[in-house]
């Protein structure tokens, strides 16, 4: 099987259920950027050893293809007329609560916030600082996309609770490397 298939040689791309869409459609800059993201997250764990974290990652990237498999349907493709799924995996308030599980689980290791966090640290928090950033990105394009075409909103809830998982693991991955944190402290001004 070859990996290209000439299909998209004039700018546009096959959405699940055969339409076909511009590549710049709003639809593909949501699935375009969690991959994106799915990547980014990819490159912070190469960084990590903590075998506890490395699990909690594994899954938010398998998580992350079951929101850009919905990403990538149409509403009007997403149910069968039975009212069933045509995708095996949807996210669901299960893998929410398990983000805010985990964030509950980290938080009592750190420091209150009083300002802003500078990002940065070592070379796995500024990573994980990056991949929030790509995940912030990525729900503005699902709420976007949500504008002009209907999605669960689980999708959104999902996008928008990673990025305060990755903001907490990357103080987390900071305090247990021993990398102090800089603030924005406007009162303190360099």
């Amino acid at each position: 099987m070859k990996i290209y298939t000439k299909t998209g040689d004039r700018g546009d791309t096959g959405l699940y259920g055969g339409a076909r869409v511009s590549k710049a459609s709003a639809r593909v800059e949501s699935y375009g950027t969690i991959d994106e993201l799915n990547s980014f997250i990819g490159v912070a764990k190469s960084r990590v050893r903590d075998e506890a974290v490395l699990n909690q990652l594994k899954k938010i990237q398998f998580d992350l293809f079951t929101v850009g498999s919905e990403a990538a349907t149409p509403t009007d493709k997403l149910f069968l007329a039975n009212g069933k799924s045509r995708l095996q995996l949807t996210i669901s308030d299960k893998e929410i609560e398990e983000l805010e599980l985990w964030m509950d689980e980290y938080e009592p290791h750190l420091e209150p916030l009083q300002f802003f966090i500078l990002p940065g640290g070592g070379e796995a928090a500024t990573a994980f600082h990056v991949a929030r950033t790509v995940c912030r990105r990525a729900e503005r394009a699902m709420v976007l996309l949500n504008e002009t075409e209907e999605i669960r909103t689980e999708l959104i809830k999902y996008l928008n609770r990673l990025s305060d998982y990755l903001f907490v693991l990357a103080r987390y991955i900071s305090k247990t490397h021993g990398e102090a944190e800089e603030f924005w402290n406007p009162s303190e001004r360099r």
